[in-house]
């Protein structure tokens, strides 16, 4: 080790003088270009200006994104499996124990897993068809599905859709049944075993008013199977049961605040076959308290039609708006007041009238409201606006009409696309971006604009709830764009602090799917996707509908390389001419490492980089285990005075920028450049009891290795004096760029420049590769360490050459044979 200090010292005296007037002003030229070309870039950020879903996965599928299921469980292939062995399924993925019951605690009393024709006799899937008085609450506060499944009834395609209707216990019964729910953007197919939890011989949960029915207690099977336990299944919205049911966006107004058209809104959505459901705030001192007029608070009901009706009194006629809703326990807990069942009023309303509408007075749960009763009684109303794809032909002949949709699916990761609220103006920007463009306003809009319901959903929260996984905060905000700011992308900083939003969630709040409608003129438009908090963690999909076509696109950067503007930094090191000092001397650097051979390997590499470059690696991260907060520490580890970094370009050209405006920001006054040259300070920190410290020591092999495999055309594992040469003008002006945004001189920085520093590279990345970055460069706190911005530099060059060496026809497209493919990418 003191052999190669020495030899550094002595090739940096000789480099030194070797280098006349003429090399010392080349060297300033060159080097003083790169970082003005930094510091311009700095200052002038950028500012360049789905389909119906069709394809079925099975329940495991890693494209379905379920959580903890890894199994494929196919139907078909399972019901032949087993009509072939004689046997009857037995679902070892959701198995008939108490974990697929709860997760939280042991069940109360002792529950037996029976299958139908065990509880019943003559067990039928369906008995006389199938409709919304097959839904019975059970034991399992799950009343918002049932009135999601009670409003599904009323549609024979969505129902079918999601219960398909080849299942019996006669022909082909294997004990297997499969039912099929929307998660996400796609529609999953999930097996279950027919063994239902009874007690006494009766079902626990969701059962048909027929005994002998079993089509609804396997539904709710299937479903808590999709979330992992029937206790996931324990409170939530109408709206979630009815988006799974359907593929539809839900929406839901407060009453006490609705808007002066909602009675029209209603009806639109009755036009398009949206499913609707009611409730009232629950007592908090009652559970499922009843009031004086006979409905149940904290109880989710059905909205199964809503309409004018013609009213014809002794004085006048007209018509009246009503509205239809069902309560799911099908029993005599009924609306009491105007216009239910028997009442008075009725006998105003003429027979035809009666007969087109369905009226009956059954003591079914099912009553009839005047829709200023219903804004008086009810609390929330909530609407889920079906998919393109949910109307047949037949119905939209008919005059059923359909909402546009577009799609996208994001995630947010810590550091890097996780910037929160607009609160946090200074990381805001890093969010995803969507841009949506309203061509043609609503066709009724006395106004001229659009309807627009934009809807944000975050995945996977409730199937992992068992792991204490609760819903993040999340909303969205809208912002108008102009042809200049289209340019844009995405849209920096200053683009959000000078300019306000149109259109924002109603609130952030902790719900799988934040909602909201808005009317808005044809235009461009913004859309920011965020969590409350930034560096919070998730995924989501972004979904917009509207009375019109509407396009939908992702306002991020384009992958790939170069620039637009004076900004740019090309890579490479500009070639010295014959005979220059300074090639001579790095070429007698070069010749002392490389040794007989005459090529540098990742050792050897590994040596001279720990060295001349070992302040600017991160100082340790002591993180304290007992802490409450989870707070990082930083502290100098070993050999670290908290100072700069000399780094091998302030050895190569650091005599060169005394007394420039660079000397400062390569370092090359840096104690350490003296402790590279022969000091030998004691090393030594002290680091707190009970502290987890993740400490670098140096450039991984790793690094090593993908530097030299970055510029070693014939994978020889070294490198040449060219390919050396080459190598240190790429370290050196990428430890330039990182030393520009790691201003508190740590040897991090924040994930979120990681963007901004590769683009000052001259590399350009979307948010997806960013979040890979992200996920497999990031520390724990969201910082990206020197060594690991190296490497994510080294990888974006080498992966991006090779692309483009077989991008011959420079259209994007490159062709690659699996055995090309792993030995292009597998060696760098």
């Amino acid at each position: 080790m003191d052999d190669l200090k020495g030899f550094l010292r002595q090739a940096g005296q000789e480099f030194l003088n070797a280098a006349g007037d003429a090399a010392m002003g080349a060297a300033k030229d060159v080097v003083g270009s790169v970082i003005n070309e930094i510091f311009i870039k700095k200052e002038a950020d950028t500012k360049r200006v789905l389909p119906s879903i069709k394809n079925m996965r099975v329940l495991g599928e890693t494209s379905s994104n379920l959580g903890p299921y890894s199994e494929v469980q196919d139907y078909e292939t399972i019901l032949n499996s087993c009509l072939s062995s004689g046997s009857l399924f037995e679902d070892p993925i959701f198995p008939a124990g108490n974990e697929s019951l709860m997760f939280s605690r042991r069940p109360d009393r002792h529950i037996e897993w029976l299958r139908p024709h065990e509880i019943a006799d003559n067990p039928q899937f369906f008995v006389e068809g199938f409709s919304r008085f097959d839904v019975q609450q059970g034991e399992l506060g799950d009343c918002w599905l049932l009135a999601a499944t009670a409003n599904l009834t009323q549609e024979p395609n969505l129902f079918f859709r999601v219960i398909p209707p080849e299942q019996s216990f006669e022909e082909n019964y294997a004990g297997i049944f499969h039912f099929r729910f929307w998660q996400y953007g796609k529609w999953v197919d999930v097996t279950i075993d027919d063994r239902l939890p009874t007690s006494r011989g009766e079902l626990v949960y969701m059962h048909s008013t027929e005994k002998n029915e079993f089509w609804s207690a396997l539904l709710e099977k299937a479903y808590a199977k999709l979330h992992g336990s029937y206790e996931a299944l324990k409170g939530g919205s109408t709206c979630e049961a009815m988006e799974d049911f359907t593929g539809g966006v839900s929406e839901w107004y407060d009453l006490k605040e609705a808007p002066g058209n909602l009675f029209t809104i209603l009806q639109k959505a009755a036009e398009r076959n949206s499913m609707m459901g009611c409730s009232i705030e629950p007592d908090p001192n009652v559970l499922e308290a009843e009031t004086p007029q006979g409905l149940i608070r904290g109880h989710a009901y059905s909205i199964t039609k809503v309409c004018f009706i013609d009213i014809v009194t002794p004085n006048r006629q007209g018509k009246i708006p009503m509205i239809r809703m069902r309560n799911p326990w099908g029993n005599e807990a009924e609306w009491n007041g105007p216009w239910s069942d028997s009442s008075a009023e009725w006998r105003y309303i003429p027979e035809d009238q009666k007969q087109e509408i369905g009226l009956t007075f059954d003591r079914d749960g099912e009553f009839w409201m005047s829709f200023q009763d219903f804004l008086h009684h009810f609390d929330r109303v909530e609407i889920c606006n079906l998919s393109p794809d949910s109307l047949t032909e037949d119905q939209q002949q008919s005059g059923k009409r359909k909402w546009e949709m577009s799609m996208y699916e994001g995630e947010w990761t810590p550091g890097v696309t996780a910037g929160g609220c607009r609160n946090f103006l200074d990381t805001f920007w890093h969010n995803p971006q969507y841009i949506i463009t309203l061509v043609d306003p609503d066709e009724d809009d006395e106004e001229g604009h659009c309807t627009v319901i934009v809807g944000l959903m975050q995945k996977n929260r409730r199937s992992k709830r068992n792991m204490g996984m609760e819903c993040l905060t999340i909303g969205f905000a809208i912002y108008n764009l102009n042809e200049r700011e289209l340019e844009s992308r995405p849209q920096g900083l200053n683009f959000f602090r000078y300019k306000s939003s149109v259109g924002r969630s109603p609130h952030f709040i902790n719900t799988r799917e934040v909602c909201a409608r808005f009317k808005l003129p044809p235009g461009h438009y913004l859309i920011v996707p965020s969590t409350f908090d930034p560096n919070e963690e998730g995924e989501f999909i972004l979904r917009v509908f509207s009375e019109t076509q509407n396009n939908m696109e992702e306002n991020d950067d384009h992958v790939g390389y170069g620039g637009i503007g004076p900004a740019t930094i090309t890579p490479g090191y500009p070639t010295p001419k014959p005979l220059d000092p300074q090639k001579e001397s790095l070429r007698r650097l070069f010749d002392s490492i490389a040794g007989k051979d005459m090529e540098v390997d990742w050792m050897e590499l590994k040596r001279i980089l720990d060295h001349s470059m070992r302040d600017d690696l991160p100082k340790p991260i002591v993180y304290n285990r007992f802490s409450n907060n989870n707070a990082f520490e930083t502290q100098a580890g070993p050999g670290e005075d908290g100072g700069g970094a000399c780094g091998l370009l302030s050895l190569i050209c650091g005599p060169f920028l005394k007394g420039t405006p660079f000397e400062e920001t390569l370092g090359s006054n840096d104690p350490s450049s003296k402790r590279l040259m022969g000091d030998n300070p004691s090393d030594g920190v002290a680091i707190t009891s009970g502290a987890i410290v993740d400490e670098t020591h140096g450039f991984s092999k790793d690094v090593c290795r993908s530097m030299v495999a970055m510029l070693d055309a014939d994978k020889s594992g070294k490198l040449g004096f060219e390919e050396f040469e080459t190598l240190l003008s790429d370290i050196a002006k990428w430890k330039a760029i990182f030393k520009v945004y790691d201003v508190e001189n740590t040897g991090r920085v924040s994930g979120f420049q990681l963007r901004e520093a590769l683009n000052s590279a001259g590399y350009h990345l979307n948010n997806r590769v960013l979040n890979v970055l992200g996920h497999r460069y990031g520390s724990r706190d969201g910082q990206i360490a020197f060594d690991d911005f190296i490497m994510c530099a080294v990888k974006i060059k080498t992966y991006i050459e090779i692309f483009k060496e077989r991008d011959t026809e420079k259209n994007e497209t490159a062709t690659f044979t699996l055995e090309e493919w792993i030995e292009r990418t597998i060696y760098s």
